[in-house]
């Protein structure tokens, strides 16, 4: 009762949000065009506050040196007043094309995308479409696993950490079954955070975690990453680096980056939409699309492991089979 409840409201909301905006809706001309007019991007936390919102950000300027359009963002974005208030005023501004830079905006793109047909939703990682909403998901479970390779090959003690955000995600799996395919012998110290931005609790966990003998450590949160990464270096272990290329962070410490282009994948989602090309659906991206890549390898790789690894990474692209599943 309470739940169905909650859905009428959320209803009763949009609808009236609806009628505040048709005015504004029927008057827009440049909706109709079927190309890009001006572009928005809904970011959850701020800007600079960690590698994935800034990479959302590259790509909202890629767009616009590429396209010459206006492009607006408003960050902080939690709430669904925040996100139906900030979305009507990108429609006022001309937007038909808006990005929600989390999984947490799908619901809520879901709801109030039919009462703006002309205007294309796109966010990530989620698990629900409709005619003009795009879940774009990265398969980071590969990535994981090569990282995890990496790690099983490099360790001295047999003691690897991975210190997660969140149970579900996918690339603590793969990077598992990497390790233990490279290195049976390892063992893997999972731990959690429950958060993506805690970094007193991730530093904590590492500090547990180095105690106990581990010496190559994967910190899979964004805002966090950095900063484990310096305290591995400051112990003399290894990180596996995390969203972005983080060798230059502690070129001594980090062994490679799993890395997600995000940027890139806006600039190209928005060329499809230019093109008339983008579909409402779930679209899945994987190391074929080079949208997800490792990054640079440390020197301390032995150079015939690196020439493996991407041997097994290019049999990946073409088989879709990751080495254990031969």
């Amino acid at each position: 009762m309470w739940q169905n409840g909650g859905r009428t409201l959320r209803n009763i909301k949009i609808i009236l949000l609806f009628v505040a905006s048709a005015s504004i809706l029927s008057g827009c001309s440049y909706f109709n065009t079927g190309q890009i007019q001006n572009v928005g991007l809904l970011v959850d936390t701020a800007i600079d506050e960690n590698a994935w919102s800034e990479k959302g950000y590259k790509g909202l300027s890629l767009i616009e040196e590429r396209f010459d359009v206006q492009v607006y963002y408003k960050e902080n974005i939690t709430t669904e007043e925040e996100i139906n208030e900030a979305i009507d005023e990108f429609v006022q501004d001309g937007v038909n094309l808006i990005f929600g830079h989390s999984n947490m905006y799908g619901d809520y793109f879901i709801d109030i995308a039919e009462l703006y047909p002309d205007v294309h939703f796109v966010y990530v990682n989620g698990g629900e479409s409709s005619e003009n909403v795009t879940s774009l998901n990265f398969n980071s479970h590969a990535m994981g696993f090569f990282a995890g390779m990496v790690a099983g090959e490099m360790t001295t003690t047999n003691e690897i950490g991975v210190i997660a955000a969140f149970s579900w995600q996918p690339e603590a799996e793969g990077f598992y079954e990497g390790v233990k395919y490279q290195n049976p012998n390892a063992h893997i110290r999972v731990n959690y955070t429950n958060s993506w931005t805690n970094t007193d609790i991730a530093t904590g966990i590492y500090k547990t975690m180095q105690q106990n003998g581990v010496d190559i450590v994967y910190p899979i949160g964004d805002s966090y990453s950095e900063e484990v990464i310096r305290k591995a270096a400051e112990d003399q272990n290894y990180a596996i680096g995390y969203i972005t290329d983080q060798l230059s962070i502690a070129p001594n410490t980090v062994l490679t980056s799993t890395i997600q282009h995000v940027d890139e994948l806006y600039e190209k989602t928005a060329e499809q939409f230019n093109e008339g090309k983008l579909a409402g659906e779930l679209i899945t991206l994987d190391f074929n699309d080079e949208f997800i890549t490792l990054g640079e390898f440390n020197e301390a790789i032995p150079e015939a492991f690196q020439e493996e690894l991407h041997d097994l990474i290019k049999e990946y692209k073409e088989t879709g089979l990751l080495p254990n599943e031969h």
